[in-house]
């Protein structure tokens, strides 16, 4: 994979979000655990949320690991690293200060025991 771009892990990066996983292709798998078809639906939905719902993320709080956070060795292997927006290509719904609101679940910011060491999706090394 090329270099990736810069990245802030703090909240309320909207901008540096949509920057660094524009540069992300949709033919291209960035991390273990997904497929092409998976990773295209993901990117989809991403794309969606990074439209619709960034700035709202961004002003509440979640920050780049609690959105695109992956294992940096294993991705979506390893679930319990992951964001909110890397495990399925659901539609985002509705953004609230503890929990994104998809199709068919959510995804609670605050989970005990939730390990740490995540990377932004775009920069893990392949």
């Amino acid at each position: 994979m090329s270099a990736s771009p810069a990245f802030k892990i703090e909240p309320g990066s909207p901008q540096s979000w949509r920057e660094a996983f524009l540069s992300m292709k949709p033919n291209v798998v960035p991390c273990p655990g997904l497929t092409v078809q998976n990773w295209q639906g993901v990117h989809a939905a991403a794309l969606n949320f990074l439209d619709k719902y960034a700035d709202e993320a961004g002003r509440l709080g979640w920050t780049t690991l609690g959105l695109f956070g992956v294992h940096p060795e294993l991705g979506v292997i390893r679930s319990d690293f992951c964001g909110a927006l890397v495990l399925s290509s659901d539609l985002v719904s509705k953004v609230e200060p503890d929990f994104i609101r998809f199709e068919r679940t959510r995804y609670f910011r605050a989970v005990p025991g939730r390990p740490h060491g995540a990377v932004p999706i775009w920069a893990v090394k392949r």
